[in-house]
């Protein structure tokens, strides 16, 4: 418990712990001492993007020669593509470096070798087919010792630059510089927060707050961002990033974050922004397109929508889960013949064990618990939708717990007790995020008065939740019409959300944030 609570926590472990560590750093400096051309491969999410600034930031202290390629979700796909290894060829490397990727890219790293690139992948994914032949980093790898399993792609690569550090004898400055990035990509990529992964965040908020790097000072400004908690990183910094790849190109986040001037990053910026004002644009004209064609009593929402943007697909499927609480797979075109999916899923369902079972009808798989995307021949589509409905209908026969609505939270509390000391000392609990999510309060039996609908479309609304002479502020986001039938002066309550401020004008007080209202 002193260690959560500890502004200094101190969990880390030893680099070469990783199974691959000592071999690679091994290979990296005596590449370096050649004068070998080092690329470092990444991928296109804020996870990939801030793994590539950490290795590029910190290996630019032992060699110029360096440079990043972050593949096209449109025309690269996910991870290693030999199309790309040959570009990288052409392009003088001898020595390729992935960064969260290419774990299981066996075929991909035999063909670059076959044309004369070394090649170390870092990665931190589920190795569940023929891992990659080559130095491999990955703390879920068979046999590798290292005791914290649960690194984003940019923990491992801070990882070997940390033993990089270690071996060179370098400052510890040249390494706890990258710590912005580090806590940029793990809380983005959704991985615990704990452990080492909470030590290293910590300190990376601490360091984008002192606002030390220019290109994230000018991203977090531009964004209107006054003071960044884990949560910020979650709703702006992170989809802002994603963006780029989703939009366009990746590469314009990197740019942004290796800026050395304050204009590249002031240029860098507006572009990420306006790759997520096309993003938000598209997503939500697609999320209703797909919304009116669920049917209420659906239990596995599966969708082929054709020709939907590729870089919208799995947001708006997370947003269907959340907005049914049902998992979701949405489907569309890759090419003529082929079809690329993507799903999300609620914590009852374990979405990467429920899809295995039609692996037979995939070209790739992969993912986790909650989150997984796959490609098939336009001919299997039918086949995996039906096998999708029979599975689902058969855990409804046989668990129908799986899909029952529970109020979650964690403490019931009177709307008295709500006040800025608590929310002070909820604020020693950060950084909230997967794995030590924000407290969940209800307020039970409250009486609801004064409420004032907000919005364009008044889709927003403010109430007061009162208890004998103690009333508190609420204010619920986007679900007024869902809770319109419930929301009625004087009637009682059960109010589920969380506690926080609002500052105006420089006045700043308490409020409680709705999730859900029941009577």
């Amino acid at each position: 418990m002193a260690e959560y609570l500890s502004p200094r926590p101190q969990a880390a472990y030893d680099p070469f712990l990783l199974r691959g560590m000592e071999e690679a750093v091994g290979l990296i400096l005596a590449e370096i001492d050649k004068g070998t051309r080092i690329c470092l491969y990444g991928d296109y999410d804020a996870d990939g993007v801030t793994s590539v600034c950490i290795l590029y930031t910190f290996l630019r202290n032992l060699t110029d020669d360096i440079f990043y390629y972050i593949p096209s979700r449109f025309v690269d796909g996910y991870g290693l593509n030999n199309a790309a290894l040959e570009s990288i060829k052409d392009k003088g490397a001898g020595l390729v470096i992935t960064v969260d990727c290419g774990s299981v890219s066996y075929e991909e790293v035999e063909y670059a070798k076959s044309i004369g690139l070394k090649i170390i992948v870092t990665d931190h994914h589920t190795i569940d087919t023929v891992k990659a032949d080559c130095i491999l980093i990955n703390p879920k790898q068979q046999d590798c010792p290292y005791p914290f399993k649960d690194l984003a792609g940019c923990g491992v690569a801070f990882k070997l630059a940390q033993a990089i550090r270690i071996r060179k004898g370098l400052p510890r400055e040249t390494l706890n510089s990258c710590l912005d990035f580090v806590a940029i990509g793990t809380v983005a990529d959704i991985v615990p927060l704990r452990d080492e992964n909470r030590t290293m965040v910590k300190y990376g908020l601490m360091k984008i707050n002192q606002a030390d790097r220019m290109s994230i000072r000018t991203l977090v400004k531009g964004i209107s961002l006054d003071h960044v908690y884990a949560e910020n990183i979650s709703f702006g910094i992170a989809p802002h990033i994603n963006a780029a790849g989703r939009m366009g190109s990746a590469t314009d986040a990197v740019k942004l974050f290796l800026a050395e001037d304050e204009e590249t990053a002031r240029i860098q910026t507006q572009a990420l922004k306006d790759a997520n004002y096309k993003r938000r644009s598209l997503q939500e004209a697609a999320f209703d397109d797909c919304i009116s064609d669920i049917q209420e009593d659906e239990d596995f929402a599966v969708l082929y929508k054709g020709r939907m943007h590729e870089g919208i697909s799995g947001i708006v499927a997370g947003k269907i889960k959340e907005e049914t609480g049902r998992p979701c797979v949405i489907m569309t075109d890759a090419d003529g013949q082929k079809i690329k999916g993507t799903g999300r899923s609620i914590d009852t369902i374990d979405l990467h064990d429920f899809l295995k079972e039609f692996s037979d009808l995939f070209y790739t798989f992969g993912g986790h618990k909650g989150a997984c995307g796959f490609t098939l021949p336009r001919e299997n589509m039918q086949s995996l939708i039906e096998g999708i409905r029979e599975k689902i209908k058969k855990i409804r026969r046989e668990h129908p717990e799986t899909f029952e609505k529970k109020e979650d939270y964690d403490l019931a509390i009177s709307p008295g007790e709500v006040s800025l000391g608590l929310y002070e000392q909820l604020r020693s609990m950060e950084p909230f995020g997967e794995g030590n999510r924000r407290p969940v309060f209800a307020l039970r039996g409250v009486t609801l008065s004064q409420i004032r609908y907000m919005g364009e479309e008044a889709q927003h609304v403010k109430f007061q939740a009162a208890e004998g002479s103690d009333s508190l502020e609420c204010i619920l986001f986007n679900k007024a019409d869902r809770f319109r039938s419930l929301l009625e002066d004087g009637e009682k309550a059960d109010i589920i959300g969380r506690v926080e401020t609002n500052t105006w004008r420089g006045n700043t007080k308490i409020q409680f944030r709705v999730e859900d209202i029941v009577r």
